[in-house]
């Protein structure tokens, strides 16, 4: 695959991280120094955030098959994760981050290396198709059932949901907390569907898609994910301070 086959997912993946960028900016306002901005609250802001997260998750399942490291990769991206949740253990407890994004992304990298092998025998349509359904029905597995949205469709048992390592699965018990928890029920299922569209991929596309900034942010993802956060802390505590 030629090298500018990159630019049309950077450039995705760099403008759903500044839509990211400023969803956390706003998520510190609110519930961090106290801005009233009722809309965050609404529906509108809950579409906003899973647009970012859908986004990020099938892109990543999407270049899987791009990277030469699979399994170094993945681990990569799980330790990051496990960075994240030790420093908002020790740093800010009241805000701690377990099986964030990253965690998600490292341990679905990781799944998926044996895996491969045998989903590739499966047709990529129905691959991705049997993915994404599979996502919508476990979309809500974390509030004790099966069902997207709030349509409940099954109650699952509650023995399912004990501890932090069940939570990591998809079945948090009732005292879990995360300000970012993104388990492997339902989320593996959409990475899968974005592993399945990759193979669907028409071959004759090779228009490059291309914004500066924008690519270059996406080039960079990891590190700049690792580190907006103290930033936008730093810049808004300065600010508040000042006003």
């Amino acid at each position: 695959m030629e090298r500018r086959r990159y630019q049309i997912l950077d450039t995705i993946r760099g403008l759903a991280l500044a839509s990211m960028v400023l969803y956390h900016a706003s998520w510190d306002m609110v519930y961090l120094f106290g801005a009233d901005w009722p809309w965050y609250r609404s529906f509108a802001a809950h579409v906003w955030q899973q647009s970012i997260c859908w986004t990020f998750i099938l892109l990543s399942g999407y270049c899987w098959a791009l990277g030469r490291r699979q399994l170094r990769r993945g681990l990569e991206v799980f330790l990051c994760g496990a960075l994240i949740t030790a420093a908002t253990w020790y740093f800010m407890p009241g805000n701690l981050v377990y099986c964030g994004v990253l965690t998600l992304l490292g341990a679905s990298s990781l799944l998926l290396v044996p895996l491969a092998p045998v989903l590739e025998r499966l047709p990529a349509q129905a691959g991705a198709a049997g993915s994404f359904v599979l996502f919508l029905l476990f979309r809500d597995v974390n509030g004790g059932y099966l069902g997207f949205e709030g349509t409940r469709l099954a109650a699952l048992p509650d023995g399912l949901y004990r501890d932090h390592l069940t939570a990591l699965l998809g079945f948090p018990p009732a005292d879990f907390f995360s300000t970012d928890y993104f388990s492997l029920l339902p989320w593996f299922f959409l990475f899968l569907a974005g592993w399945f569209l990759f193979r669907l991929r028409p071959e004759e596309a090779r228009e490059i898609r291309r914004v500066p900034v924008v690519t270059a942010m996406g080039r960079r993802s990891l590190l700049i994910y690792l580190l907006h956060q103290p930033v936008i802390y730093a810049l808004l505590s300065a600010l508040f301070r000042a006003g």
